[in-house]
């Protein structure tokens, strides 16, 4: 599990530097491990109509459906200042598309991971597909 943790902290925090945040100046970056062992990374977008931009999980979530993959395994999402950054509803909701209630969600600042969640314990009663 580290070596899985390692390599999705390093794709954030890497993909992170690309962020468009000139607005927030707050640079968020998310990566997913999907079940193939394929990680995808995003950044977050803002753009001039503020509530109009994207998320980092929105980002890594779009590229892992464009590449044709749909099962996540982990989530690392990372991003600075004293709180913790974690998705935000919206995202929680979109991790949850993707994600069974046990897939890991790290949350973790340049330094490393501060914490980890499971999907189910972000969003205890998202909307999901039924069986």
């Amino acid at each position: 599990m580290t070596d899985e943790i390692d390599r999705l902290f390093e794709a954030a925090r890497a993909v992170r530097a690309n962020a468009h945040a000139p607005y927030s100046k707050f640079h968020v970056g998310a990566a997913i491990l999907t079940d193939a062992g394929t990680i995808h990374a995003g950044c977050n977008v803002e753009i001039a109509s503020y509530p109009e931009g994207w998320c980092a999980e929105t980002t890594a979530l779009g590229k892992m459906v464009a590449s044709g993959e749909r099962t996540v395994r982990a989530v690392l999402v990372i991003g600075d200042g004293p709180g913790l950054t974690t998705p935000c509803g919206g995202c929680r909701q979109r991790l949850a598309e993707f994600a069974g209630r046990d897939v890991p969600v790290h949350i973790a600042d340049p330094g490393g991971v501060r914490a980890s969640f499971t999907v189910g314990d972000l969003l205890p009663h998202g909307f999901v597909l039924a069986d």
